[in-house]
């Protein structure tokens, strides 16, 4: 399940429906434009509480997952804590991966 996860969530990368880190999804987020927040398992606990609060309050789903590392590799940047998926259809199919 996580590698095929991870696999389309390098496929939402390269066809440009991926922003990451903190500043980048703040920046997607007051735009109105984040479908999808995935978070790494690894992410300290009190910054995962902020997006799991921040991500309810506007009604976006989250998904937490794998490491910063492979999320990193997946998207092909150095680690990441926190990935914004900016399309519908990608974060749907993204979600139907992990239930």
């Amino acid at each position: 399940m996580k590698n095929k996860f991870l696999t389309l969530l390098g496929f939402a990368k390269k066809a440009n429906h991926v922003t990451s880190g903190d500043e980048g999804v703040k920046a997607f987020l007051k735009k109105g434009k984040i479908k999808l927040l995935i978070m790494a398992e690894d992410y300290p606990e009190k910054r995962k509480n902020f997006w799991k609060e921040t991500a309810e309050s506007m009604n976006i789903d989250f998904i937490e997952i794998c490491d910063k590392e492979s999320l990193g590799r997946a998207i092909g940047t150095s680690p990441r804590a926190l990935v914004g998926i900016l399309d519908e259809k990608m974060a749907e199919s993204l979600k139907n991966i992990v239930k």
